[in-house]
């Protein structure tokens, strides 16, 4: 839930294909289930674990993409 949050470490953990969470604009995504649909391919495992904010915006995503990011939200970086 949105209530929960999670330090960088804790994100980081989770780099693997099997395990991917993402950080963007503050918000931590568990986007495991989503690295085989993404369009743009492997790419995401660049960001795997860390902080993607920058190359999610880089690729200029489309409202689709924003609205599909919403599904895989499990909470909030910690500060």
């Amino acid at each position: 839930s949105m209530s929960t949050e999670y330090t960088a470490d804790e994100v980081a953990k989770h780099h693997t294909e099997g395990d991917c969470w993402i950080i963007i604009h503050g918000n931590v995504y568990d986007v495991t289930a989503y690295v085989d649909e993404h369009p743009g391919g492997d790419i995401i495992m660049d960001v795997a674990g860390a902080d993607g904010t920058d190359q999610f915006e880089d690729m200029a995503h489309s409202e689709e993409a924003r609205e599909e990011l919403k599904k895989y939200i499990i909470g909030k970086l910690k500060k």
